[in-house]
């Protein structure tokens, strides 16, 4: 069963026009049925016509579709919406990392971030959730209450926001600049499966966007009940933030792990669908000084992934605005990387990027938390007002 919090009520009002670039080709044949755009006769070919316009050619006006019969075009325009959400704020890093603050709704704003030479030419950090209920301690969305979760169009959206900056329209093939997916923004994925599972749909899709379901990744912190039902309904790759190899520390490090402790999470992880060495899980891990760095720690997370197929990631700790933690020192890491090497596992020291623009791993946090819920509220009603 889906563990999905109920807590898209603000995403929009009743009387918001549908955006079609979050549904799934069925969704968005049966939407032209309901909306008497055609026939169901005709509505296969209908909405494959549609989807190749929004996520073959990244099409925000429906005018553009010349293939579509202009009374067509002009009563789809009418029913529905392919408007991108609000650009906030650009911030381009000196390294390439880019990062936009993006406006899904009054008071609704999430982080997004493309990373340059990472995956086969670039990768793309979405969010989930604005906000996330997780409190992680080194992480800097955990100090951000959880808002609501986003839509699927809200998390394709963010998707189309960097291939409309990086020009990737239409969808390129060898040559893309966007070549992977992490869902390792704000929030917890498997809190929010169904948009998160959607989502990944469309994206992979072979008459859209393209990309293949190797290289998506959804990373969690570990809901032990849902890492089974995302790996038959996505095929996504699979992250685990771990940061600690006993259930003490990760007890503070990650509190989720006081509801799934290790021992839960480490045999669900054994029985991921499609778990095999050409599908490796990859295993998080943030070099805490003085916290989780010892080699005695690397020797315990040894023992604790053997017999996974894997790769260590170790994420040099990056420093945010009122946190207490320090990053391990480069040689400390080394070591520690060392003996994960030593023993066979991959573990690749993950190189900083976007710093200087709070882009890194475990820097975002959306201006939304700042506004009062009071206020909040009252923008999403004033937009209902003028709807």
């Amino acid at each position: 069963m889906s563990i999905t919090l109920d807590l898209s009520r603000a995403s929009a009002s009743a009387t918001t026009p549908v955006n079609l670039s979050g549904l799934t080709r069925d969704e968005l044949r049966q939407a032209l049925i309901d909306a008497g755009i055609c026939p169901p006769e005709k509505a296969r070919m209908r909405a494959s016509q549609v989807w190749r316009w929004i996520h073959h050619y990244g099409v925000t006006d429906f005018a553009l579709m010349s293939d579509v019969a202009k009374d067509t075009r002009a009563a789809l325009a009418e029913a529905f919406t392919l408007a991108r959400p609000e650009i906030v704020e650009r911030q381009v890093s000196k390294d390439g990392t880019r990062k936009w603050l993006i406006r899904m709704a009054p008071g609704i704003e999430v982080e997004t971030v493309y990373i340059p030479d990472v995956g086969r030419a670039g990768a793309l950090c979405v969010s989930s959730q604005v906000g996330c209920t997780l409190n992680c301690t080194f992480c800097h969305t955990g100090t951000q209450k959880l808002v609501r979760n986003l839509t699927t169009a809200e998390i394709v959206a963010q998707v189309q926001v960097a291939r409309d900056d990086l020009d990737e329209w239409p969808s390129p093939k060898e040559d893309r600049r966007l070549s992977n997916i992490v869902f390792m923004g704000m929030g917890e994925p498997l809190y929010n499966l169904d948009h998160v599972a959607n989502a990944i749909d469309i994206i992979s899709d072979n008459e859209g966007i393209a990309l293949s379901r190797r290289r998506i990744t959804v990373s969690t912190s570990g809901v032990v009940p849902q890492l089974n039902a995302l790996g038959e309904r996505t095929a996504a790759m699979l992250a685990i933030s771990l940061h600690a190899t006993n259930d003490p520390l990760r007890d503070q490090l990650v509190p989720l792990n006081k509801k799934y402790p290790l021992d839960q999470l480490m045999a669900a992880i054994r029985a991921y669908p499609g778990l095999s060495n050409a599908r490796r899980v990859t295993f998080e891990y943030v070099m805490l000084k003085g916290v989780n760095d010892s080699p005695a720690e690397a020797r315990a997370l040894i023992k604790l992934i053997e017999g996974i197929p894997s790769k260590v990631n170790l994420i040099p700790f990056n420093p945010w605005p009122g946190t207490d933690y320090q990053c391990s020192d480069w040689k400390t890491i080394e070591t520690f990387a060392a003996i994960l090497n030593k023993a066979g596992y991959a573990s690749p020291i993950r190189t900083p990027r976007g710093r200087d623009i709070l882009a890194a791993c475990g820097q975002l946090k959306s201006e939304s938390e700042k506004l009062r819920a009071s206020a909040r509220l009252k923008a999403e009603r004033e937009a209902v007002d003028a709807a």
